[in-house]
């Protein structure tokens, strides 16, 4: 059993560093990958080649939308970056001959929340790809009476709430691995 305890927290501490590690040094490109929507106060870097002047950082309004010169306001709020490239792409062809757009999410203002019996409960920055054992162990891992074969995932998906089991007992011991979901922005955990 002491062998096991120590086990889970090794696993829970270098799946921290690696989480660290990654935030620091790739968080910005990983957030162009197709899982992450952009969101209200996300800074973007839009950059249009050869178009210095339209070049330009935008932060998403409060309402998900971006100003963008030539164009106007634009819905950018729950398009992936290729979408939003897309989008002024499209946009920017009315004015200029084949404009080449390239978005990157400079800063994410994504959040996942995280409740219940872990050792330090509240909203944590998603970064690009967050498992759900990665968000566990931000939030400082299991409390000591944590129940860790029925955590819950809170997602919220077309207006309804959506709930993904996550069993950590079965998770470290290699079965249904599966069940360890890349997390969306403003999932929630709940560890009971």
């Amino acid at each position: 059993m002491f062998r096991l305890k120590i086990f889970q927290i090794l696993i829970l501490f270098f799946t921290a560093l690696s989480t660290i590690f990654l935030s620091n040094q790739t968080a910005p490109a990983q957030t162009n990958t197709p899982h992450y929507l952009i969101g209200p106060n996300d800074a973007l870097n839009i950059f249009v080649w050869r178009e210095e002047e339209l070049t330009r950082d935008v932060t998403v309004m409060s309402d998900g939308r971006i100003s963008f010169p030539l164009i106007g306001n634009i819905m950018a709020q729950g398009k992936t970056v290729s979408g939003l490239r897309d989008t002024i792409t499209t946009e920017l062809k009315k004015f200029i001959d084949a404009p080449e757009v390239t978005v990157i999410v400079n800063e994410s203002s994504s959040r996942i929340y995280t409740i219940g019996n872990v050792n330090a409960p509240g909203p944590y920055p998603l970064f690009a790809n967050m498992t759900v054992l990665q968000a566990l162990s931000t939030a400082g891992s299991f409390a000591e009476w944590a129940d860790t074969k029925n955590i819950l995932i809170i997602r919220r998906q077309g207006g309804k709430e959506v709930q993904f089991h996550f069993n950590y007992k079965e998770f470290i011991a290699g079965k249904k691995v599966e069940q360890n979901i890349v997390l969306m922005p403003n999932d929630t955990i709940v560890v009971p």
